[in-house]
Order: structure tokens, then C-alpha cells, then sequence
């Protein structure tokens, strides 16, 4: 028996600023994008974790009114669960982010922890780190 991830879910304000980031920001590729009852949901994966993909939603997007009122109040918040990316190489991927126009909260440094890493926010305010594991 086996088990993988296969979906991770963001709430964000607006499908299309935040597929922006994602897709041009980040280079993730769209692999789905499926509309219903006035919502929609975009697929990103990379090729680098192929069976891995990250979906956009907006918060009313399949919940009821209340529990999307109340994702829209965590997403205001800034409090929505940060992702971590994974890159070869973090300056390369920090500009290319940063010319996509998002946030800067935290440069490209060493973290005493090991991997060099930076922050950046999305379009709805979730926090991104991208880090890159120290070289041996």
C-alpha cells in the first residue's frame, strides 16, 4: 500500500491575479481549469513532482455562504496556512517572483535552521517561502 498527496488547496480573492503568481511568478503549469456555478478552480503543478498539483478557489467556492464569509475573513487576516517551495536555484526564482510584482516580506538569506530561503506574500496574502536546500 501506498499514499501521496495529490491536492493542496489555497483560498485566494481572485482566481485570475493569483494564477499570475503562480503560473508566471512561480512557473507552475495549468492542468485543469474548471468552471461551475459561478466559481472556478485552476490546477498548477510543476514537472519537477509530477502527481502534485495546487488548486485555486476562491472562498465561496464550494462552501456554504457562512464558511466562505469566513475564509474571506482569514484570508483578509493574512492567517491562511503559508506553502513552502522547493528550488535549485533561490535568486533566480526570488526575481523572477519578485518581477511578477509580489510582496517582498524576507531577501534570499541563510537561515540557521540550514536552507537559504525567502518570503514573499501572493496576491490574496498568503505567505510563500521558496527555499533552497545548502549545497554539500
Amino acid at each position: 500500500m501506498s499514499i501521496a498527496l495529490q491536492y493542496c488547496h489555497v483560498t485566494v480573492n481572485d482566481v485570475e491575479e493569483s494564477l499570475a503568481f503562480y503560473r508566471d511568478g512561480l512557473g507552475l503549469d495549468v492542468t485543469n481549469d474548471v468552471s461551475s456555478g459561478g466559481f472556478r478552480w485552476v490546477t498548477l503543478g510543476s514537472p519537477t513532482q509530477p502527481g502534485l498539483e495546487i488548486v485555486l478557489s476562491e472562498p465561496h467556492a464550494g462552501r456554504s455562504e457562512a464558511d466562505g464569509d469566513a475564509m474571506r475573513e482569514l484570508l483578509a487576516k493574512g492567517v491562511m496556512p503559508m506553502l513552502i517551495f522547493r528550488t535549485d536555484d533561490l535568486d533566480a526564482t526570488f526575481e523572477k517572483v519578485r518581477a511578477s510584482g509580489a510582496e517582498v516580506l524576507e531577501e534570499p538569506a541563510d537561515q540557521p535552521w540550514g536552507p537559504r530561503d525567502c518570503a514573499v506574500r501572493d496576491p490574496s496574502g498568503t505567505m510563500i517561502r521558496i527555499a533552497q536546500e545548502p549545497k554539500a
